[in-house]
C-alpha cells in the first residue's frame, strides 16, 4: 500500500466536517513530501524541535500542528509558523504561547487537552480545571491566543465500549463549553481519534483525527 492510497482510503471514511491530521513524527521529510503530494496539508508533530527542522524543507502552505506534550521553553521556536497547538495542559503554557505569539505579531490557535483516559501517563485538564481556566480573569488578558476547542486521547485498550464512552464524555464537555462567549474563546474543533480508534471518534463527533501508522505504516 502506498502513502497516497492510505490517505485516499482514510479521506473517503471522513465526513465533511472532519479533517485529517497526518501524524508525521519520526518520519523523514521525503515521506512527508509524499503525503503532501497525495493531498495532505495538515501535519502533526510531537516534538517542537523536529517540527522546526522539517518546516523549512517543505512547502509553505502546510499547516503544522503540535500534538505532543509542550514545554514552555520550546514555544518560541515554533511560534512564527505553528497553525494549531493541540496539547495545552496548563495556564502557564498558554501564557507562554501568548507571549511568543505577540512577539511574532500573531494570534495562535490552541486546544485544551482534556484527560479522558484511564491511564495516569496522559496529560491534560480534568473537567473542573478546564472550567476554571476558561472562566479565569487571567485568560482574558491573553489576546494573542484563541482557544478553539478540545483534544483528548482515549485509553489504549481493545475495549471499544470504553473508548466510545471516553470520546462521548469529551464531546459532551465540548458541547457544554461551546456556549462560552469570550473574545479569545471560539470552540469549533474537537481533536480526538488516532489510527486505532479514529472511526469510533468520527461517530462520536470528532472534527480532527490524528492518524500516523494507518498512513505511514508502523513506526520503526
Amino acid at each position: 500500500m502506498t502513502i497516497a492510497t492510505n490517505i485516499q482510503q482514510i479521506e473517503q471514511q471522513l465526513p465533511e466536517q472532519t479533517k485529517l491530521i497526518a501524524v508525521t513524527k519520526t518520519k523523514p521529510v521525503a515521506l512527508l513530501q509524499e503525503a503532501y503530494d497525495a493531498g495532505c496539508r495538515r501535519f502533526g508533530e510531537n516534538k517542537v524541535q523536529e517540527m522546526v527542522d522539517k518546516q523549512p524543507q517543505l512547502p509553505a502552505d502546510i499547516e503544522w500542528h503540535l500534538i505532543g506534550h509542550l514545554q514552555t521553553n520550546k514555544v518560541k521556536y515554533m511560534a512564527p509558523f505553528v497553525s494549531l497547538i493541540h496539547s495545552v495542559d496548563s495556564l502557564k503554557v498558554l501564557e507562554e504561547i501568548n507571549k511568543q505569539a505577540a512577539r511574532n505579531a500573531r494570534v495562535i490557535d490552541c486546544l485544551l487537552q482534556i484527560h479522558i483516559a484511564q491511564e495516569e501517563t496522559k496529560f491534560g485538564f480534568d473537567e473542573a480545571e478546564a472550567d476554571a481556566l476558561l472562566n479565569s480573569p487571567e485568560l482574558d488578558q491573553l489576546t494573542n491566543i484563541r482557544i478553539v476547542g478540545l483534544m483528548g486521547m482515549a485509553t489504549n485498550t481493545d475495549d471499544e465500549a470504553q473508548i466510545r464512552q471516553e470520546f462521548r464524555t469529551l464531546k459532551h464537555l465540548f458541547d457544554r463549553l461551546s456556549t462560552l462567549q469570550k473574545p479569545n474563546v471560539a470552540f469549533q474543533e474537537l481533536s480526538m481519534g488516532m489510527s486505532s480508534d479514529y472511526l469510533i471518534a468520527i461517530e462520536e463527533g470528532s472534527t480532527m483525527v490524528r492518524v500516523g501508522s494507518a498512513i505511514f505504516g508502523t513506526r520503526n
